[in-house]
């Protein structure tokens, strides 16, 4: 959807200590009409009494007065990475994102926004990966406002107070909205990959192994949801994963065992390695003959040895093979 945000242009006539001096003049003037108009000559009767003319000064420079409490109203000093959302009577009249001392028509409601990028915390929520399994999982996102517009117009947000150095006061705050989206783009996520290989089918994208491409995934899921909000996602960071809670011991016992077939498979491979070698060794050097029968004891022999959990004890034989 495309964008209804404009800046504002702010031009050298918006200059606020421009204005800051013209009001200054402005009250000092008004100041000096009521006083000094008072004492005219012009002012008084024949007898020296106040004549109705006397308002004249007096109501202009009440009127002047209140145009300078007016103008005030105008003053708006814009910070580093904030900006000002100006309407009129409620019509969108632009934004103001340039920083510095600046007066704009006192009927503007001026709006304000930060556009500093901001960091989110997602506590840890519970969803089921894939395969059904129900897992903990949690992120981290860096976020901040990208359109004005949106931020303003486009969903509701939280007021909350915060109390500064000289006073306090209400900034909108848009963390609830980041957070039940970004809870149900993490569900979302989650659900579409597997928390491990159960089959050790390494081929296959996991949330453990995914690294890089869950995070882009998890980003491109995050700016579909905020995007209506005019907010940018800077970063998304999958930050705590494991199995919930009711399955995490089985689930270590299953990790457990596949560790072990790997290690057992690993094992073997070796010792048949190493058998095969031992026989050709044997047979290339001329070292002893062995038939059929001799070498199958030998390589069970071997096997038993070197696949064994514990040391093999070793057993003399004073007879012969067949005995």
């Amino acid at each position: 959807m495309k964008s209804k945000e404009f800046n504002k242009t702010v031009t050298s006539g918006n200059n606020g200590f421009l204005h800051l001096l013209i009001n200054l003049a402005l009250l000092a003037f008004s100041i000096w009409l009521v006083v000094s108009f008072a004492k005219f000559d012009c002012m008084l009767d024949a007898e020296g009494e106040p004549t109705a003319w006397i308002l004249l000064p007096i109501l202009t420079g009440v009127f002047m007065f209140f145009i300078y409490l007016l103008d005030l109203i105008g003053f708006m000093v814009v910070q580093p990475n904030e900006s000002r959302v100006l309407t009129f009577f409620g019509k969108y009249s632009g934004t103001v994102k340039q920083n510095g001392f600046f007066w704009v028509n006192p009927f503007y409601s001026k709006e304000k926004l930060s556009l500093r990028a901001k960091n989110m915390d997602v506590e840890p929520i519970k969803v089921n990966d894939k395969n059904g399994n129900p897992i903990m999982i949690g992120l981290v996102l860096v976020w901040k406002i990208n359109d004005t517009y949106k931020a303003c117009f486009e969903v509701d947000s939280d007021v909350r107070s915060t109390i500064t150095e000289n006073s306090m006061k209400s900034v909108k705050s848009f963390d609830s909205f980041v957070r039940v989206q970004s809870d149900a783009a993490l569900r979302k996520v989650a659900g579409m990959y597997a928390y491990d290989n159960m089959d050790r089918n390494d081929e296959e994208v996991t949330l453990r192994s995914g690294g890089e491409e869950i995070n882009e995934r998890l980003e491109s899921e995050l700016r579909k949801h905020l995007e209506i909000a005019g907010i940018e996602v800077v970063e998304a960071r999958i930050n705590y994963l494991a199995y919930a809670a009711e399955i995490a011991s089985v689930m270590l016992r299953r990790q457990q065992a596949d560790a072990i077939i790997s290690a057992r498979e690993k094992i073997v491979e070796g010792a048949v390695s190493m058998v095969d070698l031992a026989l050709k060794k044997l047979s290339e050097d001329k070292i002893v003959e062995l038939d059929e029968e001799r070498k199958a004891a030998m390589v069970s022999n071997l096997l038993v040895v070197l696949c064994a959990d514990e040391s093999a004890s070793p057993v003399i034989n004073t007879g012969t093979l067949y005995q």
